[in-house]
């Protein structure tokens, strides 16, 4: 993928409105998980997609800290495990308190699903980004802005916490480094900040 036709990553401000817009629309709950499952996890459309309840619960039942994506739910071999961030987690906690207020509820069901289906399909996640990002004015957005928005912010972090680009290597699934460093924005004012720095 040339670098001037990736999707555009979000900035903090755009984050809000996003969350804003999402939480006066109907299946307000469902939709921000999808977007926090894009941003603060940093999920394929795919992913979240095929996205399972026991992928994210632990031996006892109770939501994990981490989701186990598994290499069918997700491209080629790339499952991992991916802690959750304390926003999402929250998000899908509210979610599985209501799924499990279900009758039948059971952990191999599907995260997100529709009104009429018990899940939904990767297009389908691909479809709700674009309509979201074209009714806010986001344009060059995508499904996929917000998995570059989480890669280039854990790029950027990521030495604050004693990790390196492999860590964030890992929690975007890619097999190639140089596959990460393709997600990652790049800065001006940072690339003249280092040299002072340094």
């Amino acid at each position: 993928m040339a670098l001037t036709k990736q999707a555009k990553t979000l900035n903090k401000n755009q984050i809000g409105a996003v969350l804003n817009y999402l939480e006066g629309r109907r299946n307000n709950l469902r939709n921000r998980t999808i977007f926090l499952l894009s941003v603060r996890a940093g999920l394929r459309a795919k992913e979240i997609a095929y996205l399972r309840w026991d992928m994210l619960l632990d031996v006892d039942g109770a939501l994990s800290t981490e989701m186990a994506l598994h290499n069918e739910a997700s491209k080629g071999q790339s499952g991992r495990r991916i802690p959750l961030s304390k926003e999402l987690r929250a998000s899908l906690s509210e979610l599985l308190d209501l799924r499990q207020q279900d009758r039948g509820f059971s952990p191999s069901e599907h995260v997100i699903r529709t009104e009429r289906t018990d899940r939904t399909s990767p297009q389908a996640i691909v479809n709700m980004f674009a309509s979201w990002y074209l009714d806010l004015g986001l344009l060059g957005c995508s499904s996929h802005s917000g998995r570059r928005t989480f890669i280039t912010n854990a790029a950027k972090k990521i030495t604050d916490v004693g990790g390196s680009l492999r860590d964030v290597q890992y929690l975007a699934g890619h097999s190639s480094l140089q596959t990460t460093e393709r997600y990652i924005d790049y800065s001006e004012k940072a690339r003249r900040s280092i040299v002072d720095a340094i």
